[in-house]
């Protein structure tokens, strides 16, 4: 729980911190929304992130029009917050938990950027399915392979794993 907290104390300095600054709405989630253009451009997309100015977000249009916005919340460092307070919570050996909490994290990333990529590529061509897609469905990836990723540390890698 204190690794948590601490993380997101941290995460919520580091919100205080880059509001206003040159990287719009924050440093990483604009590096999110850049990541995620390419991967739309890769799979054939004409691609525009702008600034939203009614709010801290970036608005996605896919082939000229507007889709969804991208928020700080879309940036997956939450989700990397909880999972890597997870695997400390049931550590292991040091070299292990740092190796696996670096490519859970990194995993976690990409994951989510193949999320914000598919879930507008959905939106575009399906747009009544928005709702489901957007609440239901990509949390239920981003979430459940979390959980995968904490099912295969407690069961291989934790040292409580070890002591039963």
């Amino acid at each position: 729980m204190l690794v948590y907290i601490g993380l997101s104390i941290l995460y919520s300095w580091y919100l205080d911190v880059s509001d206003g600054s040159k990287f719009f709405p924050d440093y990483l989630t604009n590096l999110v929304s850049k990541q995620s253009k390419w991967m739309l451009e890769l799979f054939g997309y004409n691609t525009q992130m702008l600034p939203n100015g009614n709010e801290p977000s970036i608005k996605i249009i896919l082939n000229g029009n507007y889709l969804a916005r991208l928020v700080e919340g879309c940036n997956s460092i939450s989700v990397i917050i909880l999972f890597i307070s997870f695997v400390i919570a049931f550590s292991g050996k040091l070299r292990t938990t740092i190796l696996f909490v670096f490519s859970g994290a990194i995993l976690i990333y990409v994951v989510n950027l193949l999320r914000i990529a598919l879930l507008c590529v959905g939106v575009y061509h399906n747009p009544e399915l928005e709702q489901i897609l957007h609440a239901v469905i990509f949390p239920a990836i981003i979430y459940g392979m979390v959980f995968l990723l904490w099912i295969v540390w407690v069961n291989k890698f934790s040292k409580k794993s070890k002591s039963e």
